[in-house]
Protein backbone atom coordinates (compact mmCIF):
# COMPACT_ATOMS: atom_id res chain seq x y z
CA UNK A 1 0.00 0.00 0.00
CA UNK A 2 0.96 3.59 -0.58
CA UNK A 3 -0.75 4.88 2.12
CA UNK A 4 -3.39 4.66 5.09
CA UNK A 5 -5.48 6.85 6.49
CA UNK A 6 -6.52 6.00 10.37
CA UNK A 7 -9.31 5.92 12.32
CA UNK A 8 -11.20 8.26 9.82
CA UNK A 9 -14.85 8.59 9.97
CA UNK A 10 -15.58 7.94 7.25
CA UNK A 11 -18.41 9.14 5.35
CA UNK A 12 -18.87 7.39 2.32
CA UNK A 13 -21.79 9.49 -0.28
CA UNK A 14 -24.16 6.63 0.04
CA UNK A 15 -25.65 8.66 3.13
CA UNK A 16 -25.62 5.85 5.03
CA UNK A 17 -24.56 6.78 8.91
CA UNK A 18 -20.69 7.26 8.94
CA UNK A 19 -18.72 5.10 10.11
CA UNK A 20 -14.71 4.66 11.89
CA UNK A 21 -12.50 2.79 9.61
CA UNK A 22 -8.95 2.75 8.02
CA UNK A 23 -9.04 2.98 4.36
CA UNK A 24 -5.62 2.14 2.51
CA UNK A 25 -4.52 3.48 -1.01
CA UNK A 26 -2.62 2.04 -3.07
CA UNK A 27 -2.17 2.75 -7.04
CA UNK A 28 -4.10 5.76 -7.08
CA UNK A 29 -7.37 3.85 -6.02
CA UNK A 30 -9.07 2.89 -2.69
CA UNK A 31 -7.39 -0.88 -1.98
CA UNK A 32 -9.12 -1.85 1.09
CA UNK A 33 -11.19 -0.31 4.17
CA UNK A 34 -10.85 -1.89 7.32
CA UNK A 35 -14.18 -0.74 9.76
CA UNK A 36 -12.73 -0.54 13.73
CA UNK A 37 -14.88 -3.54 14.28
CA UNK A 38 -13.92 -5.72 11.82
CA UNK A 39 -11.56 -8.86 12.61
CA UNK A 40 -8.12 -9.19 11.16
CA UNK A 41 -5.26 -7.29 10.52
CA UNK A 42 -5.19 -3.62 10.09
CA UNK A 43 -3.76 -2.72 6.63
CA UNK A 44 -0.18 -1.40 6.16
CA UNK A 45 1.62 0.94 3.95
CA UNK A 46 4.48 3.03 3.53
CA UNK A 47 3.14 5.97 4.83
CA UNK A 48 -0.24 6.05 7.89
CA UNK A 49 -1.84 9.35 8.22
CA UNK A 50 -3.73 9.61 11.34
CA UNK A 51 -7.20 11.02 10.52
CA UNK A 52 -8.90 10.62 14.19
CA UNK A 53 -11.30 13.29 14.47
CA UNK A 54 -11.89 13.75 10.87
CA UNK A 55 -14.37 12.74 8.32
CA UNK A 56 -13.08 10.80 5.06
CA UNK A 57 -15.40 11.87 1.91
CA UNK A 58 -15.58 11.20 -1.53
CA UNK A 59 -13.68 14.18 -3.47
CA UNK A 60 -16.49 17.12 -3.70
CA UNK A 61 -17.81 17.74 -7.50
CA UNK A 62 -18.54 20.89 -8.45
CA UNK A 63 -21.53 20.79 -10.82
CA UNK A 64 -21.49 24.69 -12.44
CA UNK A 65 -17.77 26.03 -12.83
CA UNK A 66 -16.50 28.44 -14.77
CA UNK A 67 -12.52 27.64 -14.56
CA UNK A 68 -12.12 26.71 -18.32
CA UNK A 69 -9.10 29.04 -18.42
CA UNK A 70 -7.96 29.05 -14.77
CA UNK A 71 -7.31 25.56 -15.02
CA UNK A 72 -4.79 26.33 -18.15
CA UNK A 73 -2.81 29.39 -16.44
CA UNK A 74 -3.12 28.46 -13.04
CA UNK A 75 -1.32 25.43 -11.69
CA UNK A 76 -2.21 26.42 -7.74
CA UNK A 77 -5.72 26.81 -8.05
CA UNK A 78 -6.45 27.09 -4.48
CA UNK A 79 -9.74 28.47 -5.16
CA UNK A 80 -11.73 25.19 -5.82
CA UNK A 81 -8.72 22.42 -4.39
CA UNK A 82 -8.56 23.99 -0.86
CA UNK A 83 -12.36 23.33 -0.76
CA UNK A 84 -12.23 19.58 -1.33
CA UNK A 85 -13.63 19.68 -5.15
CA UNK A 86 -11.57 17.22 -7.10
CA UNK A 87 -13.58 17.05 -10.39
CA UNK A 88 -15.36 20.71 -11.78
CA UNK A 89 -17.79 20.51 -14.81
CA UNK A 90 -16.62 23.45 -17.36
CA UNK A 91 -18.57 24.43 -20.71
CA UNK A 92 -21.72 26.36 -18.45
CA UNK A 93 -24.55 28.44 -19.41
CA UNK A 94 -23.92 27.96 -23.50
CA UNK A 95 -20.60 30.02 -24.08
CA UNK A 96 -17.23 27.93 -23.74
CA UNK A 97 -14.01 28.20 -26.01
CA UNK A 98 -14.67 25.00 -28.20
CA UNK A 99 -16.24 23.91 -30.60
CA UNK A 100 -14.61 27.12 -32.01
CA UNK A 101 -13.21 28.31 -35.52
CA UNK A 102 -10.64 31.11 -35.50
CA UNK A 103 -14.01 34.00 -36.15
CA UNK A 104 -16.05 32.32 -33.16
CA UNK A 105 -13.03 31.97 -30.91
CA UNK A 106 -12.39 35.94 -31.18
CA UNK A 107 -16.18 36.92 -30.30
CA UNK A 108 -16.50 34.74 -27.31
CA UNK A 109 -13.38 35.86 -25.89
CA UNK A 110 -14.88 39.11 -25.85
CA UNK A 111 -18.36 37.76 -24.72
CA UNK A 112 -17.40 36.44 -21.71
CA UNK A 113 -14.09 38.19 -21.07
CA UNK A 114 -16.17 38.90 -17.78
CA UNK A 115 -15.78 35.58 -16.43
CA UNK A 116 -12.64 34.82 -17.58
CA UNK A 117 -10.30 37.19 -18.46
CA UNK A 118 -9.80 38.00 -21.86
CA UNK A 119 -7.31 35.43 -22.31
CA UNK A 120 -4.23 37.12 -23.93
CA UNK A 121 -2.21 34.97 -21.52
CA UNK A 122 -3.55 31.60 -22.68
CA UNK A 123 -2.19 30.18 -25.82
CA UNK A 124 -5.81 29.22 -27.59
CA UNK A 125 -3.90 26.18 -29.41
CA UNK A 126 -6.98 23.59 -30.14
CA UNK A 127 -10.34 24.13 -31.60
CA UNK A 128 -12.36 20.94 -31.30
CA UNK A 129 -13.50 19.47 -27.86
CA UNK A 130 -11.73 16.70 -28.06
CA UNK A 131 -8.92 19.18 -28.61
CA UNK A 132 -9.48 21.19 -25.46
CA UNK A 133 -9.43 18.42 -23.46
CA UNK A 134 -6.23 17.04 -24.40
CA UNK A 135 -4.68 20.66 -23.72
CA UNK A 136 -5.77 19.96 -20.49
CA UNK A 137 -4.00 16.97 -19.65
CA UNK A 138 -0.67 17.90 -21.49
CA UNK A 139 -0.76 21.37 -19.56
CA UNK A 140 1.98 22.65 -17.74
CA UNK A 141 4.69 20.78 -19.40
CA UNK A 142 2.39 17.28 -19.90
CA UNK A 143 1.61 17.16 -15.64
CA UNK A 144 -2.14 17.80 -16.33
CA UNK A 145 -4.18 20.34 -14.11
CA UNK A 146 -4.92 21.23 -10.62
CA UNK A 147 -8.43 19.17 -10.30
CA UNK A 148 -10.28 16.77 -12.79
CA UNK A 149 -12.62 18.23 -14.84
CA UNK A 150 -15.10 17.36 -17.91
CA UNK A 151 -17.18 19.47 -19.87
CA UNK A 152 -20.33 20.19 -21.61
CA UNK A 153 -20.83 21.58 -25.30
CA UNK A 154 -21.88 25.34 -25.07
CA UNK A 155 -25.24 25.86 -27.53
CA UNK A 156 -24.26 29.83 -27.71
CA UNK A 157 -20.80 29.04 -28.92
CA UNK A 158 -22.75 25.95 -31.20
CA UNK A 159 -24.71 28.82 -32.67
CA UNK A 160 -22.67 31.30 -33.04
CA UNK A 161 -20.16 29.35 -35.12
CA UNK A 162 -22.83 27.44 -37.48
CA UNK A 163 -24.50 31.02 -37.86
CA UNK A 164 -23.12 33.77 -36.46
CA UNK A 165 -24.95 36.98 -34.48
CA UNK A 166 -28.52 36.61 -35.75
CA UNK A 167 -31.90 36.39 -34.33
CA UNK A 168 -34.12 33.96 -36.34
CA UNK A 169 -34.79 30.40 -36.71
CA UNK A 170 -31.45 28.27 -38.10
CA UNK A 171 -31.90 27.16 -42.05
CA UNK A 172 -32.09 23.42 -42.11
CA UNK A 173 -27.89 23.75 -43.10
CA UNK A 174 -27.27 25.55 -40.20
CA UNK A 175 -29.01 23.44 -38.08
CA UNK A 176 -27.60 20.60 -39.57
CA UNK A 177 -24.34 22.03 -38.89
CA UNK A 178 -24.86 22.55 -34.84
CA UNK A 179 -26.07 18.75 -34.69
CA UNK A 180 -22.70 17.73 -36.14
CA UNK A 181 -21.00 19.90 -34.14
CA UNK A 182 -22.32 18.68 -31.11
CA UNK A 183 -22.19 14.95 -32.04
CA UNK A 184 -18.28 15.64 -32.62
CA UNK A 185 -18.16 17.33 -29.61
CA UNK A 186 -19.73 14.30 -27.36
CA UNK A 187 -17.82 11.67 -29.52
CA UNK A 188 -14.60 13.72 -28.28
CA UNK A 189 -15.75 13.17 -24.63
CA UNK A 190 -17.81 15.90 -23.68
CA UNK A 191 -20.62 14.82 -21.09
CA UNK A 192 -23.64 16.97 -22.17
CA UNK A 193 -24.58 20.26 -23.37
CA UNK A 194 -25.24 23.69 -21.88
CA UNK A 195 -27.46 26.33 -22.12
CA UNK A 196 -27.57 30.34 -21.80
CA UNK A 197 -31.13 31.33 -22.35
CA UNK A 198 -30.88 34.43 -21.44
CA UNK A 199 -27.05 35.10 -23.26
CA UNK A 200 -26.98 35.71 -26.51
CA UNK A 201 -26.71 34.29 -29.11
CA UNK A 202 -27.82 30.88 -27.24
CA UNK A 203 -31.17 32.57 -26.01
CA UNK A 204 -32.19 32.82 -29.98
CA UNK A 205 -32.96 29.72 -30.34
CA UNK A 206 -36.54 27.89 -30.21
CA UNK A 207 -37.54 25.23 -28.36
CA UNK A 208 -37.69 23.22 -31.98
CA UNK A 209 -33.92 23.83 -32.19
CA UNK A 210 -32.88 23.44 -28.74
CA UNK A 211 -35.18 20.00 -28.88
CA UNK A 212 -33.48 18.51 -31.84
CA UNK A 213 -29.90 19.22 -30.27
CA UNK A 214 -30.69 17.12 -27.01
CA UNK A 215 -32.21 14.08 -29.11
CA UNK A 216 -28.02 14.29 -30.32
CA UNK A 217 -27.03 14.77 -26.95
CA UNK A 218 -29.62 11.47 -25.78
CA UNK A 219 -28.06 9.66 -28.66
CA UNK A 220 -24.36 9.59 -26.48
CA UNK A 221 -26.04 9.10 -23.12
CA UNK A 222 -25.40 12.84 -22.52
CA UNK A 223 -27.23 14.88 -20.19
CA UNK A 224 -28.55 18.99 -21.07
CA UNK A 225 -27.62 21.90 -19.03
CA UNK A 226 -29.64 25.05 -19.37
CA UNK A 227 -29.63 28.16 -17.84
CA UNK A 228 -32.92 28.45 -18.48
CA UNK A 229 -34.94 31.71 -19.76
CA UNK A 230 -35.96 33.17 -16.49
CA UNK A 231 -35.26 33.05 -13.11
CA UNK A 232 -37.29 36.27 -12.18
CA UNK A 233 -40.72 37.24 -14.00
CA UNK A 234 -40.93 33.74 -15.87
CA UNK A 235 -39.30 31.26 -13.54
CA UNK A 236 -41.45 28.33 -13.41
CA UNK A 237 -42.83 28.44 -17.21
CA UNK A 238 -39.18 28.35 -18.06
CA UNK A 239 -38.28 25.63 -15.42
CA UNK A 240 -41.98 23.90 -17.09
CA UNK A 241 -40.16 24.34 -20.68
CA UNK A 242 -37.07 22.54 -19.83
CA UNK A 243 -38.63 19.95 -18.31
CA UNK A 244 -41.20 19.54 -20.95
CA UNK A 245 -38.47 20.07 -23.81
CA UNK A 246 -36.03 17.36 -22.39
CA UNK A 247 -39.06 15.07 -22.20
CA UNK A 248 -39.51 15.24 -25.88
CA UNK A 249 -36.21 14.92 -26.33
CA UNK A 250 -35.56 11.72 -24.47
CA UNK A 251 -32.94 13.55 -22.84
CA UNK A 252 -31.32 14.03 -19.27
CA UNK A 253 -31.95 17.13 -17.74
CA UNK A 254 -29.74 19.00 -14.96
CA UNK A 255 -31.07 22.87 -13.97
CA UNK A 256 -28.02 25.03 -13.80
CA UNK A 257 -28.25 27.09 -10.12
CA UNK A 258 -31.75 26.51 -9.82
CA UNK A 259 -32.64 29.49 -7.94
CA UNK A 260 -36.24 30.91 -7.67
CA UNK A 261 -35.02 35.17 -7.58
CA UNK A 262 -36.74 38.76 -7.77
CA UNK A 263 -39.32 39.63 -5.39
CA UNK A 264 -41.83 38.01 -7.70
CA UNK A 265 -40.42 34.59 -6.29
CA UNK A 266 -40.10 35.04 -2.57
CA UNK A 267 -41.40 31.87 -1.05
CA UNK A 268 -42.09 30.33 -4.04
CA UNK A 269 -39.82 27.32 -3.97
CA UNK A 270 -42.36 24.89 -3.12
CA UNK A 271 -43.80 25.44 -6.33
CA UNK A 272 -40.77 24.25 -8.01
CA UNK A 273 -39.94 21.79 -6.19
CA UNK A 274 -43.75 20.43 -6.52
CA UNK A 275 -43.08 21.06 -10.41
CA UNK A 276 -39.78 18.65 -10.25
CA UNK A 277 -41.63 16.20 -8.09
CA UNK A 278 -44.53 15.45 -10.68
CA UNK A 279 -42.32 15.02 -13.33
CA UNK A 280 -39.84 12.92 -11.50
CA UNK A 281 -42.91 10.69 -10.77
CA UNK A 282 -43.81 10.44 -14.49
CA UNK A 283 -40.47 9.49 -15.46
CA UNK A 284 -38.46 12.15 -16.15
CA UNK A 285 -34.61 12.49 -15.66
CA UNK A 286 -33.87 15.01 -13.57
CA UNK A 287 -31.08 16.60 -11.69
CA UNK A 288 -30.24 19.85 -10.65
CA UNK A 289 -27.97 22.30 -8.54
CA UNK A 290 -27.57 25.34 -6.49
CA UNK A 291 -25.15 27.57 -4.34
CA UNK A 292 -25.51 28.09 -0.89
CA UNK A 293 -26.18 32.11 -0.96
CA UNK A 294 -28.41 34.40 -1.99
CA UNK A 295 -26.85 36.89 -4.58
CA UNK A 296 -26.24 35.93 -8.37
CA UNK A 297 -23.13 36.65 -10.20
CA UNK A 298 -22.54 37.74 -14.30
CA UNK A 299 -21.71 40.37 -16.56
CA UNK A 300 -23.23 43.80 -16.50
CA UNK A 301 -23.65 43.68 -20.24
CA UNK A 302 -26.38 39.88 -19.89
CA UNK A 303 -28.74 43.00 -18.05
CA UNK A 304 -29.40 43.92 -21.80
CA UNK A 305 -32.59 43.04 -24.18
CA UNK A 306 -31.82 40.44 -26.03
CA UNK A 307 -32.47 42.32 -28.94
CA UNK A 308 -28.94 44.89 -28.28
CA UNK A 309 -26.52 41.91 -28.47
CA UNK A 310 -27.51 40.30 -31.97
CA UNK A 311 -24.35 41.12 -33.93
CA UNK A 312 -22.21 40.51 -31.21
CA UNK A 313 -19.96 42.65 -28.78
CA UNK A 314 -19.13 45.22 -31.32
CA UNK A 315 -22.88 45.43 -32.31
CA UNK A 316 -23.86 45.92 -28.75
CA UNK A 317 -21.07 48.96 -28.18
CA UNK A 318 -22.25 50.49 -31.31
CA UNK A 319 -25.95 50.76 -30.02
CA UNK A 320 -24.92 51.81 -26.82
CA UNK A 321 -22.97 54.93 -28.25
CA UNK A 322 -26.41 55.60 -30.04
CA UNK A 323 -28.27 57.87 -27.55
CA UNK A 324 -31.36 57.41 -29.13
CA UNK A 325 -30.63 53.48 -29.26
CA UNK A 326 -29.17 53.50 -25.64
CA UNK A 327 -32.46 55.23 -24.35
CA UNK A 328 -34.79 52.02 -25.82
CA UNK A 329 -32.13 49.92 -23.71
CA UNK A 330 -32.73 51.67 -21.15
CA UNK A 331 -36.37 51.80 -21.51
CA UNK A 332 -36.61 48.22 -21.53
CA UNK A 333 -34.23 47.77 -18.97
CA UNK A 334 -35.83 49.99 -16.03
CA UNK A 335 -39.82 50.07 -17.23
CA UNK A 336 -40.36 46.65 -19.25
CA UNK A 337 -37.77 44.45 -17.85
CA UNK A 338 -35.91 42.96 -20.43
CA UNK A 339 -35.00 39.55 -20.92
CA UNK A 340 -31.59 39.66 -19.69
CA UNK A 341 -32.71 40.84 -16.59
CA UNK A 342 -35.77 37.63 -16.50
CA UNK A 343 -38.72 40.29 -17.41
CA UNK A 344 -38.02 42.07 -14.04
CA UNK A 345 -37.34 45.90 -14.40
CA UNK A 346 -33.71 46.54 -13.26
CA UNK A 347 -32.98 47.58 -9.79
CA UNK A 348 -29.95 49.51 -9.71
CA UNK A 349 -29.10 49.35 -5.90
CA UNK A 350 -29.29 45.91 -6.29
CA UNK A 351 -26.66 45.41 -9.03
CA UNK A 352 -22.74 45.70 -7.60
CA UNK A 353 -19.74 46.20 -9.59
CA UNK A 354 -17.29 42.91 -8.48
CA UNK A 355 -14.86 43.38 -11.10
CA UNK A 356 -13.84 45.34 -14.06
CA UNK A 357 -11.26 44.55 -16.87
CA UNK A 358 -10.11 48.19 -17.34
CA UNK A 359 -7.85 49.31 -14.09
CA UNK A 360 -8.66 52.95 -14.54
CA UNK A 361 -12.54 51.77 -13.86
CA UNK A 362 -11.43 50.02 -10.53
CA UNK A 363 -13.13 52.84 -8.13
CA UNK A 364 -16.73 51.19 -9.19
CA UNK A 365 -15.97 47.93 -7.82
CA UNK A 366 -17.48 47.28 -4.53
CA UNK A 367 -20.41 49.94 -5.20
CA UNK A 368 -23.83 49.51 -6.56
CA UNK A 369 -24.54 51.04 -9.72
CA UNK A 370 -27.03 53.29 -7.95
CA UNK A 371 -24.19 54.27 -5.37
CA UNK A 372 -21.42 55.19 -8.07
CA UNK A 373 -24.29 57.19 -9.96
CA UNK A 374 -25.23 59.21 -6.72
CA UNK A 375 -21.12 60.04 -6.12
CA UNK A 376 -21.68 61.21 -10.06
CA UNK A 377 -24.74 63.31 -9.40
CA UNK A 378 -26.06 61.56 -12.44
CA UNK A 379 -28.52 58.76 -13.51
CA UNK A 380 -28.05 54.91 -12.47
CA UNK A 381 -28.53 54.24 -16.37
CA UNK A 382 -25.95 56.79 -17.22
CA UNK A 383 -23.34 55.61 -14.99
CA UNK A 384 -24.00 51.42 -16.40
CA UNK A 385 -23.85 52.80 -19.95
CA UNK A 386 -20.64 54.76 -19.19
CA UNK A 387 -19.35 51.78 -17.51
CA UNK A 388 -19.92 49.45 -20.37
CA UNK A 389 -18.48 51.14 -23.23
CA UNK A 390 -15.54 52.09 -21.23
CA UNK A 391 -14.93 48.49 -20.04
CA UNK A 392 -15.63 47.06 -23.75
CA UNK A 393 -18.41 45.26 -22.22
CA UNK A 394 -15.97 43.45 -19.26
CA UNK A 395 -17.51 44.69 -16.16
CA UNK A 396 -18.67 41.57 -13.65
CA UNK A 397 -21.74 41.82 -11.61
CA UNK A 398 -23.71 40.52 -8.36
CA UNK A 399 -27.24 41.20 -8.01
CA UNK A 400 -28.82 40.80 -4.75
CA UNK A 401 -31.97 39.83 -5.52
CA UNK A 402 -31.80 35.85 -4.00
CA UNK A 403 -34.23 34.60 -1.32
CA UNK A 404 -32.87 32.54 1.68
CA UNK A 405 -36.02 30.71 2.38
CA UNK A 406 -35.81 29.59 -1.31
CA UNK A 407 -31.88 28.74 -1.13
CA UNK A 408 -32.65 26.09 1.68
CA UNK A 409 -35.53 24.86 0.61
CA UNK A 410 -34.40 24.05 -2.63
CA UNK A 411 -31.05 22.40 -1.19
CA UNK A 412 -33.12 19.71 0.40
CA UNK A 413 -33.80 18.15 -2.48
CA UNK A 414 -33.73 14.29 -3.38
CA UNK A 415 -31.85 15.40 -7.12
CA UNK A 416 -29.97 18.53 -5.57
CA UNK A 417 -26.29 18.62 -6.12
CA UNK A 418 -23.71 21.49 -5.57
CA UNK A 419 -22.27 24.01 -7.97
CA UNK A 420 -20.61 27.25 -7.57
CA UNK A 421 -20.83 28.98 -10.43
CA UNK A 422 -17.83 30.28 -9.50
CA UNK A 423 -16.50 33.35 -11.77
CA UNK A 424 -13.08 33.84 -10.24
CA UNK A 425 -12.60 37.23 -11.78
CA UNK A 426 -12.76 40.80 -10.94
CA UNK A 427 -11.48 42.32 -7.82
CA UNK A 428 -14.14 41.20 -5.80
CA UNK A 429 -15.86 37.79 -6.96
CA UNK A 430 -18.90 36.25 -5.57
CA UNK A 431 -17.55 34.24 -2.59
CA UNK A 432 -19.28 31.28 -3.83
CA UNK A 433 -16.30 30.74 -5.81
CA UNK A 434 -13.90 30.07 -2.54
CA UNK A 435 -16.72 28.97 -0.49
CA UNK A 436 -19.43 27.05 -1.83
CA UNK A 437 -18.21 23.55 -0.40
CA UNK A 438 -17.36 24.54 3.37
CA UNK A 439 -20.36 26.66 2.84
CA UNK A 440 -22.57 23.77 3.10
CA UNK A 441 -20.75 21.43 5.52
CA UNK A 442 -20.39 24.20 7.82
CA UNK A 443 -23.57 26.37 7.78
CA UNK A 444 -26.01 24.29 6.58
CA UNK A 445 -24.92 21.45 8.13
CA UNK A 446 -23.18 22.33 11.64
CA UNK A 447 -25.20 25.49 11.93
CA UNK A 448 -28.51 25.24 10.68
CA UNK A 449 -29.23 21.37 10.47
CA UNK A 450 -30.85 21.94 7.17
CA UNK A 451 -28.83 18.90 5.79
CA UNK A 452 -27.14 16.03 8.04
CA UNK A 453 -23.26 15.56 7.14
CA UNK A 454 -24.27 12.22 5.50
CA UNK A 455 -27.30 13.89 3.00
CA UNK A 456 -24.96 16.34 2.46
CA UNK A 457 -21.87 14.60 1.40
CA UNK A 458 -24.18 12.75 -0.74
CA UNK A 459 -25.35 15.78 -2.47
CA UNK A 460 -21.85 17.09 -3.08
CA UNK A 461 -20.25 13.77 -4.21
CA UNK A 462 -22.48 10.15 -5.28
CA UNK A 463 -25.18 12.53 -6.73
CA UNK A 464 -22.90 14.49 -9.14
CA UNK A 465 -20.50 11.52 -9.88
CA UNK A 466 -24.20 9.43 -11.09
CA UNK A 467 -24.91 12.03 -13.23
CA UNK A 468 -22.11 12.49 -15.19
CA UNK A 469 -21.99 8.28 -15.22
CA UNK A 470 -18.44 7.78 -13.86
CA UNK A 471 -18.38 4.16 -12.55
CA UNK A 472 -15.58 4.91 -10.05
CA UNK A 473 -15.79 8.48 -8.55
CA UNK A 474 -18.50 9.51 -5.85
CA UNK A 475 -18.15 6.87 -3.06
CA UNK A 476 -15.75 6.09 -0.78
CA UNK A 477 -15.56 2.72 -2.25
CA UNK A 478 -12.75 -0.08 -2.93
CA UNK A 479 -11.45 -0.30 -6.13
CA UNK A 480 -12.86 3.26 -6.84
CA UNK A 481 -10.27 6.34 -7.93
CA UNK A 482 -8.59 7.74 -4.20
CA UNK A 483 -10.22 10.68 -4.60
CA UNK A 484 -10.97 12.13 -1.34
CA UNK A 485 -11.28 14.65 1.14
CA UNK A 486 -10.48 14.87 5.17
CA UNK A 487 -12.49 17.49 6.76
CA UNK A 488 -12.97 18.53 10.27
CA UNK A 489 -17.35 18.60 11.10
CA UNK A 490 -16.39 20.77 13.83
CA UNK A 491 -14.12 23.26 12.47
CA UNK A 492 -15.23 23.34 8.45
CA UNK A 493 -16.10 26.84 7.22
CA UNK A 494 -15.93 29.42 4.58
CA UNK A 495 -13.16 31.37 4.95
CA UNK A 496 -14.54 33.84 2.19
CA UNK A 497 -17.26 36.79 2.47
CA UNK A 498 -18.58 39.09 0.33
CA UNK A 499 -15.54 41.44 1.87
CA UNK A 500 -12.91 39.51 1.71
CA UNK A 501 -14.02 37.09 -0.92
CA UNK A 502 -10.62 34.96 -2.13
CA UNK A 503 -10.05 33.71 2.05
CA UNK A 504 -9.95 30.11 1.71
CA UNK A 505 -11.62 28.17 4.07
CA UNK A 506 -10.64 26.51 7.33
CA UNK A 507 -11.02 22.42 8.17
CA UNK A 508 -10.10 20.99 5.17
CA UNK A 509 -6.12 20.18 5.75
CA UNK A 510 -6.06 16.86 3.56
CA UNK A 511 -7.64 16.93 -0.46
CA UNK A 512 -6.77 14.07 -2.42
CA UNK A 513 -6.81 13.16 -6.16
CA UNK A 514 -5.63 9.65 -7.24
CA UNK A 515 -4.12 9.09 -4.22
CA UNK A 516 -1.67 11.72 -4.06
CA UNK A 517 -1.97 15.06 -2.04
CA UNK A 518 -3.25 18.00 -3.67
CA UNK A 519 -3.36 19.88 0.22
CA UNK A 520 -1.66 18.62 3.27
CA UNK A 521 -1.68 20.04 6.33
CA UNK A 522 -3.86 22.95 4.84
CA UNK A 523 -1.20 23.40 2.05
CA UNK A 524 -1.21 23.49 -1.26
CA UNK A 525 1.08 21.09 -2.43
CA UNK A 526 3.10 21.01 -6.36
CA UNK A 527 0.97 18.22 -7.60
CA UNK A 528 -1.12 18.50 -10.50
CA UNK A 529 -2.98 15.29 -10.66
CA UNK A 530 -6.20 16.28 -12.55
CA UNK A 531 -6.74 15.35 -16.06
CA UNK A 532 -10.08 15.56 -18.45
CA UNK A 533 -12.84 13.25 -17.42
CA UNK A 534 -14.21 12.33 -20.68
CA UNK A 535 -17.76 10.85 -21.79
CA UNK A 536 -19.18 10.67 -24.79
CA UNK A 537 -17.58 8.20 -27.44
CA UNK A 538 -17.86 5.18 -24.82
CA UNK A 539 -21.31 5.40 -24.16
CA UNK A 540 -22.34 5.90 -27.78
CA UNK A 541 -25.84 4.75 -28.58
CA UNK A 542 -26.85 3.15 -25.25
CA UNK A 543 -29.63 6.17 -24.72
CA UNK A 544 -30.14 8.56 -22.37
CA UNK A 545 -30.81 6.14 -19.17
CA UNK A 546 -31.39 7.13 -15.64
CA UNK A 547 -29.07 7.68 -12.76
CA UNK A 548 -28.22 4.35 -11.88
CA UNK A 549 -25.60 3.28 -8.31
CA UNK A 550 -22.93 2.02 -11.17
CA UNK A 551 -22.65 3.33 -14.64
CA UNK A 552 -20.31 3.01 -17.88
CA UNK A 553 -17.72 5.54 -17.40
CA UNK A 554 -14.30 5.98 -18.28
CA UNK A 555 -11.58 8.58 -18.04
Amino acid sequence: MDLVIRNAHVVDGTGAPARRADVAIADGRIAEIHPEDAPGPRPSARRTLDADGLALSPGFVDMHAHSDLALLRDPDHSAKAAQGVTLEVLGQDGLSYAPVDDRTLAEVRKTITGWNGDGADVDFDWRTVGEYLDRLDRNFGGQGIAVNAAYLIPQGTVRMHAMGWEDRPATGAELARMKELVAQGMTDGAVGMSSGLTYTPGMYADDSELTKLCRVVARYSGYYCPHHRSYGAGALGAYEEMVRLTRNAGCALHLAHATMNFGVNKGRAPELLALLDAALDAGADISLDTYPYTPGCTTLVAMLPSWAGEGGPESVLTRLADDTTAERIRHHMEVLGSDGCHGVPIEWDTIEISGVSTPGLAGHVGRTVAESARLRGEAPWVTARRLLVEDRLGSTILQHVGHEENVRRIMRHRVHTGGSDGILQGDKPHPRAYGTFPQYLGRYVRELGILSLEECVAHLTSRPARRLRLADRGYVREGYRADLVLFDPATVAAGSTFEEPRTLPVGIPHVLIDGRFVIEDGRRTQVLAGKAVRGGAARAGQGAGGLPDQAPGHR
